[in-house]
């Protein structure tokens, strides 16, 4: 190298660092680089080896054959294995699922009207805690054999602020359907809280309501059907990485929410006096009342605090009825996952048969409704009256059968146990 050569200041040709901030220079023709970037570059092409074997050692999917979609009678029967009453909110879905998957796959359909466009129907649950919102659409998408995922409106916040951007909920499905885009964009999105999202207040304010109808906003394009970015591990905390275009046109998005004080919104609504002597007495709506919720219409929507534009994507609105005693002593034993063969299978894996008696289900059913959580009060019930049997029940000698009374239940007595029958 001459002297020339020597006194030159020289910089990496890549991150133009001079030789006073690096430790060593390679020499090219014509170009130079230094040992960060080497060591930057090892470290990307060893990521990518390990990223094409992994791909390598993946098993290839097979492409599934697009079928013509479930009947809505056949999706509402499957429906009824999962979930007990809410007959009005299962017809609903069935027949707005059957429409929507009609819609994704029109051109498998030879009919004459070619040039009209089916329009985008997303769905609204509304209902309290604990009614099936989630287990309906979580058992929708099992059925159709669809990626699912499920994401919190509560988490949600306007671009550029502390939170999830919308687009996170995008990324939650693409993850489900294990970054198959074709396969992501025929899944079923569950957005719950949908109501936590409501505007904060009608009159103008001097602050941004960036987690209220900032989101809404935000989700508008989303819901309707766009071209959207996503990023495959969330955005916020990994900003390098590259985006993966999906079409949520064929997406479909189901909204839930508990929407509680939207009941006495409808009563006001319902309950306006007539004036005259021709007037005929009419019933009179109880705000307390949760199956009002059957009776909502779009202004008791954006009165509540949804603006217009995400009320006119969610054209299906269905409510789900508080559950009765006797529909709460369905769920426990009739379903295919029901709680009560949830134990009974745990307890049959370690050789018990599990019993309840009549008295002790209707105890269950009595003390999960004053918890006013639906069906979930039923597992918190359980969970506390069988923690000290699950505890114990491995210390008694040749148990084979655990019957739970009423007193198990209400008093927190001890089951009658009975001993394994000597084989013969």
């Amino acid at each position: 190298m001459s002297k020339k050569r020597d006194n030159e200041r020289l910089t990496c040709s890549f991150c133009h660092r001079t030789t006073d901030e690096v430790d060593s220079l390679v020499a090219g023709q014509n170009a130079f680089i230094c040992d960060q970037c080497i060591a930057d570059a090892y470290i990307m092409l060893n990521d990518s080896e390990k990223v094409s074997s992994r791909s390598k050692r993946r098993a290839p999917r097979k492409k599934k054959n697009r079928r013509r979609p479930l009947l809505p009678k056949k999706i509402k029967a499957e429906l009824d294995k999962y979930v007990i009453g809410q007959e009005y909110a299962k017809k609903s879905l069935a027949v707005a699922v059957y429409n929507h998957y009609k819609r994704v796959d029109a051109e498998q359909f030879v009919t004459d009207y070619k040039d009209v466009e089916i329009e985008k129907s997303n769905i609204l649950l509304l209902g309290s805690s604990g009614t099936g919102k989630t287990l309906l659409a979580r058992t929708l998408a099992r059925i159709l054999d669809v990626p699912f995922s499920i994401s919190d409106a509560t988490s949600l916040t306007e671009a550029g602020y502390v939170g999830e951007d919308v687009e996170t909920i995008l990324s939650n499905l693409l993850s489900a359907a294990e970054f198959e885009v074709g396969d992501a964009e025929r899944g079923i999105i569950f957005i719950d809280e949908i109501d936590k999202i409501s505007r904060k207040s009608h009159n103008a304010s001097i602050t941004r309501d960036v987690s209220g109808e900032g989101v809404q906003q935000a989700l508008l394009k989303v819901m309707e059907g766009t071209i959207a970015g996503v990023p495959p591990k969330g955005g916020r905390k990994h900003p390098e990485q590259s985006l993966i275009n999906i079409d949520t046109s064929g997406i479909l998005f189901i909204c839930g929410g508990a929407f509680e004080g939207l009941s006495e919104i409808i009563a006001r609504r319902l309950n306006v006096n007539q004036i005259g002597f021709a007037s005929t007495p009419e019933r009179r709506y109880d705000e307390s009342d949760t199956s009002i919720l059957q009776f909502v219409e779009p202004e008791d929507l954006m009165q509540y605090g949804l603006i217009p534009e995400l009320i006119g994507r969610l054209p299906l609105a269905a409510a789900l009825e508080p559950l009765r005693d006797e529909e709460m002593m369905r769920i426990l034993t009739e379903p295919k996952n029901a709680v009560i063969r949830q134990y009974q299978k745990m307890f049959a894996m370690d050789g018990v048969d599990l019993v309840f008696d009549e008295s002790a289900l209707r105890s269950i059913v009595k003390r999960a409704h004053k918890l006013g959580t639906g069906a979930r009060g039923l597992r918190s019930v359980l969970e506390q009256a069988m923690l000290d049997i699950m505890f114990e029940i491995h210390s008694v000698k040749d148990v084979g059968l655990c019957l739970i009374t009423e007193e198990t239940i209400t008093l927190g007595k001890p089951p009658v146990y009975e001993k394994r029958k000597a084989s013969a």
